[in-house]
């Protein structure tokens, strides 16, 4: 199977949406769609992370076909642990930066949960059938959906409680206290939206993407493929949105099974409109038209993991290194970066959006360069 170049563009688009709503000029200044939904609900924003991960299936099936191809299964959950053993050890490290402190560091993490993604999905994905993964998806979801909402545990208040899916107040919030206490979200303390439970329907959101990586791998050339994962996009939405009504809230922080299967719809439609344009269209004019506008997106998913590493890293430094401010008084370099925005005649939250697209532009440029060489 020929490289999937609506692959590397949709990784890209996450990749790309990533590091925009991950680095404002100011986080008091947001425009709506840019930040997550306080709580139960969702925004353009929580699409990205689930975007990442179906689209982490997809390659994972594709590269696992591949490998079997050229020298068969041996070594494969191997390498692929290898990954995530370098994915996670990335992820602790930005955490970690500047005070490099392991008795208050934030062990999960985004990163952290690529990792801890795709250790559980390995053995999946190279040794089991479509069924077998099927069935663990299922397994998964109804390992983390019975404890949430039947298990009775302690609030940060110590009032006990079942099926509370409020902040702090959960049955992955109280584990994560158990078990990473000091080592949670500074922004919370008592919960961590990359929490241990809430990994498992996580790990099910890439499984989803194995299916559908699998299946691609299947179908015959055209649009009739395309128009399979829109299908099944669309029934996958109304499916997380009667799951939304009925069993559990979509919810972002709590990964719960309506997120889960919801974004998994999402996902599977922009992926099936953005494989129409580019691998599947039915003549090779509108297939190169739409690659060549849709490039700066394949730049960005050509080096998706090290570019969101990297900004994470930037990101870091700007609110480290101090220099002079105009009053003589010492800022942080994004401060000093992000003033003459503040100086222009905007918004709050127009001036809080260009800092990120500069940055954004900052990343492009370094995965440009990577991208030529």
């Amino acid at each position: 199977m020929q490289r999937l170049a609506s692959l590397d563009a949709f990784r890209g688009f996450a990749i790309a949406s990533m590091v925009l709503v991950n680095n404002p000029g100011d986080w008091k200044h947001l425009h709506p769609p840019l930040t997550h939904a306080p709580w139960h609900g969702w925004t353009f924003t929580d699409l990205v992370f689930p975007f990442f991960l179906f689209a982490a299936g997809v390659a994972m099936a594709i590269s696992i076909d591949r490998r079997v191809k050229a020298g068969g299964r041996q070594g494969l959950v191997r390498d692929l642990a290898r990954r995530a053993a370098v994915i996670f050890a990335v992820g602790l490290a930005l955490n970690l930066f500047p005070a490099f402190d392991f008795s208050t560091v934030r062990i999960p993490g985004v990163l952290q949960r690529i990792a801890l993604c795709i250790l559980a999905a390995a053995p999946l994905a190279v040794h089991a059938g479509n069924r077998a993964i099927v069935l663990w998806i299922v397994v998964l979801l109804a390992a983390y959906a019975v404890p949430m909402l039947h298990v009775p545990v302690p609030g940060p208040d110590g009032v006990v409680a079942a099926g509370l899916l409020e902040p702090g107040r959960d049955f992955g919030a109280w584990l994560d206290r158990q078990l990473l206490a000091g080592h949670l979200w500074a922004q919370s303390r008592t919960w961590d939206p990359e929490g241990l439970a809430s990994t498992l329907p996580a790990i099910a959101s890439l499984l989803f993407g194995v299916l559908t990586g699998r299946a691609l791998l299947g179908a015959r050339p055209g649009l009739a493929a395309s128009g399979a994962m829109l299908v099944a996009g669309v029934v996958a939405v109304v499916l997380g949105l009667a799951l939304d009504a009925a069993l559990m809230p979509i919810n972002k922080n709590l990964w719960t099974v309506s997120y889960c299967v919801f974004m998994t719809g999402a996902s599977l439609i922009a992926f099936a409109a953005v494989h129409a344009a580019l691998d599947a269209a039915p003549s090779v004019a509108l297939r190169e038209g739409a690659r060549k506008a849709l490039l700066p997106l394949t730049i960005f998913g050509m080096n998706a993991l090290f570019l969101f590493a990297l900004s994470g890293f930037v990101a870091r430094l700007l609110g480290v290194i101090r220099v002079q401010g105009d009053g003589g008084t010492a800022v942080t370099l994004k401060a000093w970066l992000y003033a003459p925005l503040q100086a222009l005649p905007l918004a709050p939250e127009n001036a809080s959006l260009a800092f990120a697209i500069g940055f954004e532009v900052a990343m492009f440029a370094v995965a440009w360069l990577m991208w030529r060489k």
